[in-house]
């Protein structure tokens, strides 16, 4: 017997507007119960685990062990620019010379995250 994920826990100060953000960013839905000032939300992803968000009364303080790393439908650079309209802020650039790498990206509450190449631009770099 193993284990399955059940869902992706994000702890947060404002649990309620952070699963608003992460549900624009997945173009998916949040839990038709959440409601603004719900300690406990989530985005419900087509296909995949659950995000949860957790209100918790601590800030953030270090850099996150663990990330999402986002593959686009548009190129990196498309997705990069949407996302800080959503309001995200730019942590790092990881692209390289010949166009790879990566972008690092923090949602409103300073979770880091990458957004990567989308398939087309990963195709024509390996080819």
């Amino acid at each position: 017997m193993v284990s399955m994920l059940q869902n992706v826990a994000v702890d947060s100060a404002n649990a309620y507007e952070l699963a608003r953000f992460w549900s624009q960013v997945f173009d998916a839905a949040m839990h038709p119960d959440d409601k603004p000032g719900d300690h406990e939300t989530e985005v419900m992803l087509p296909g995949g685990p659950v995000l949860f968000f957790n209100q918790v009364p601590e800030p953030k303080t270090i850099k996150n062990r663990l990330h999402l790393c986002l593959r686009p439908e548009t190129t990196r650079e498309e997705e990069v620019e949407r996302l800080m309209n959503l309001g995200a802020t730019h942590v790092a650039d990881h692209r390289g010379p010949d166009g790879g790498g990566w972008v690092v990206l923090a949602d409103p509450e300073g979770n880091e995250f990458c957004v990567l190449h989308d398939a087309a631009e990963r195709a024509a770099m390996s080819s």
